[in-house]
């Protein structure tokens, strides 16, 4: 017995001995083959996935071929002893020992195993949380690599920061912005020292409302850089990692230039179709007074010869004061005319370069255009568009005309043809002068009726008005770009037509 107390003494020595699990065993296997005189040991045990039985330490190596079972373990040879490793009713392997013919005791066999079968257990139980554990973290990991992949896809420039004012997000969109800041440069930094462009108290204040209220807030900026306006929409978000504080806020930047062009774009058409239709309700009743007045000036005219003198002359110039204005206000109602009811005129295949020429012809006698130096840049490889040939040249004589006014001293006008390169099924034609610019708080204004920065008496400003609904009717649009003191530049877009 004290043999076997000694081997109980030493296993459980080896068993607190930090090895690893497998490593123990096999030291336990050898003490049991020392310490019993056992020509063999084995311990057969479940696999962590629990299906299988596995030798570990056998005579024959580690060879043997897993079982699935208990009952498929290979016949054993005389003289060996097997005693289940079981703890709460439930078999972990078993402990097989073979001793020589002489000796064939399977009591120390059996208190060798209660003594084991515990830590068989527990170890057994260690490696299943840890697999368990490693499963759950890779399930975790990715969870959150996913989660970062979709926050980076988004179309929006995104942050996010604690209640220190510190960066703990920055997708994807933030680092191609328009500043350029890379994730690993701003992460844990205070957003007062990677966002400069605005106010550190303007940023302070616009966290501090959602932090404190909880609510959402919402803002637009606008923001110019090298000549181009563009619109953002900022939107704070409250974030709350657990009860009711807010802990984070969650900041999204949107880019909406393109939705507030669309607006104006959309107002505009509506002041036009709103001064079309009032144009139309009022032309004729001008048109009535206008020509009776007309008469009037050439009766008056025919009966001239019955004065003598100075009255005479007199009249005579009033009378060319009042024909004077009669033209004017017939020309303000023909453009009512072509501004209200455009004229649906027959459409085919027009090569803008031949528009171009054809409307530099009919104004090259201005006696202003002397004064100004005319470039071409016409692509000679430029698709046809179905379009009506005088409507166009309309369009070009009203911006090429608004060009020379803009260059009172001189200056270069510039005719350009092309083609879209984001949109190959577009053609363009541009009208660049070298005058004085648009300002700004004036481009939104420059094709609405009536609108003119001329002098008294020298536009109707129609041009523009009738220009920009005649390239409506033509499924097109008219974008311009303007730097005060530099030039503008009016660019008519237009669909191309479809091969043939």
């Amino acid at each position: 017995m004290s043999t076997e107390l000694a081997l109980l003494g030493s296993i459980g020595k080896l068993l607190n001995a930090g090895l690893g699990f497998e490593a123990t065993l096999r030291g336990v296997v050898e003490r049991l083959r020392t310490g019993l005189g056992a020509e063999a040991a084995v311990v057969w045990l479940r696999d962590a996935g629990g299906a299988r039985f596995r030798a570990i330490a056998s005579p024959e190596g580690d060879g043997l071929a897993p079982v699935e079972s208990l009952a498929g373990l290979p016949k054993p040879p005389a003289g060996t002893v097997r005693v289940p490793l079981a703890q709460d009713g439930e078999t972990m392997g078993v402990l097989e020992v073979r001793f020589p013919p002489a000796r064939e005791d399977g009591a120390p066999v059996e208190v060798l195993a209660q003594f084991l079968a515990p830590w068989v257990a527990a170890a057994e139980l260690s490696a299943d949380l840890a697999h368990e554990v490693a499963i759950q973290s890779r399930e975790i990991d990715e969870q959150r690599r996913f989660t970062g992949l979709i926050i980076d896809s988004l179309p929006v420039g995104l942050y996010v920061v604690d209640r220190e004012y510190r960066i703990q997000a920055w997708n994807r969109k933030r680092e191609t912005g328009t500043q350029g800041l890379q994730r690993g440069d701003v992460m844990g930094r205070p957003v007062f020292e990677v966002l400069t462009r605005n106010p550190a108290a303007e940023l302070r204040a616009g966290f501090d409302r959602v932090f404190e209220t909880g609510e959402l807030l919402q803002e637009e900026h606008e923001v110019s850089r090298g000549g181009e306006t563009r619109w953002y929409r900022i939107t704070k978000i409250p974030m709350r990692l657990e009860g009711d504080a807010v802990t984070h806020v969650i900041t999204i930047g949107e880019d909406v230039t393109e939705s507030k062009l669309s607006q104006a774009r959309a107002l505009q058409s509506e002041k036009l179709a709103a001064i079309g239709q009032l144009a139309a309700g009022i032309m004729h009743e001008i048109n009535n007074p206008l020509a009776t007045i007309a008469a009037c000036v050439a009766a008056s005219e025919a009966r001239l010869e019955e004065f003598a003198g100075g009255p005479r002359a007199a009249v005579q110039e009033y009378l060319r004061m009042i024909e004077k204005e009669v033209d004017r206000c017939t020309q303000i109602i023909d453009g009512l005319l072509d501004f209200s009811r455009p004229k649906g005129r027959a459409k085919q295949r027009v090569v803008l370069n031949a528009v171009v020429e054809d409307a530099l012809f009919l104004l090259k006698h201005h006696k202003r255009f002397a004064q100004l130096v005319v470039t071409r840049e016409l692509d000679p490889h430029l698709p046809p568009s179905e379009a009506n040939p005088e409507q166009l040249v309309q369009v070009l004589m009203a911006l090429m005309l608004n060009a020379v006014d803009a260059m009172e001293a001189g200056g270069r006008l510039t005719l350009r043809t092309g083609r879209r390169r984001a949109r190959p099924d577009e053609v363009f034609v541009q009208v660049e002068d070298t005058g004085t610019g648009i300002p700004r708080s004036e481009r939104s204004k420059i094709f609405e009726p009536f609108y003119t920065t001329k002098p008294q008496g020298k536009g109707t400003g129609l041009g523009l008005s009738v220009a920009y609904g005649l390239v409506v009717e033509h499924r097109g649009r008219i974008e311009v770009d303007s730097q005060p003191g530099r030039g503008t530049t009016f660019t008519v877009v237009l669909p191309a037509s479809a091969e043939p």
